[in-house]
C-alpha cells in the first residue's frame, strides 16, 4: 500500500518546477487536470484507467486505509530517490490533498 501511495505522486514529483504553479487554479482543477492527469486517473470513475499503467488511480489511493491528509501532505513535501525534485506550494498541496480525499465519498 505504501508503494501505491509513493507511485501516485511520481508525476507530481517529476514535473519541472513551476509547472504546477502555472497549471493551478482556484479550485485546484488546473493542477489536477494539467499535471496529475497526464499519468493518473484523477476522478472517481470506477472504470477509468491511468494513462501510465504504473500510476495508481487517485480513487484507489484515496480509499487506502493508510491514506490520510497528513500522509499525502508529507509525501508531497518530501523528496524521493526515484523522482526529480518538484516543488508545490502549500496551497497546491492543500488542493491536491483535498481532491484525493474527496474521492473517498464517491
Amino acid at each position: 500500500m505504501k508503494r501505491a501511495l509513493f507511485s501516485m505522486f511520481i508525476f507530481l514529483s517529476g514535473a519541472a518546477p513551476g509547472v504546477a504553479e502555472s497549471a493551478s487554479s482556484g479550485s485546484g482543477t488546473g493542477l489536477i487536470e494539467g499535471v496529475c492527469a497526464t499519468c493518473h486517473a484523477v476522478d472517481a470513475d470506477p472504470n477509468a484507467k491511468s494513462p501510465d499503467p504504473k500510476a495508481p488511480r487517485f480513487v484507489d489511493v484515496a480509499k487506502m486505509p493508510s491514506t490520510t491528509e497528513l500522509s499525502i501532505k508529507v509525501f508531497l513535501r518530501s523528496s524521493h530517490k526515484n523522482m526529480p525534485d518538484f516543488i508545490l506550494g502549500a496551497d497546491e498541496i492543500d488542493k491536491a490533498t483535498a481532491h484525493i480525499l474527496g474521492l473517498r465519498k464517491k
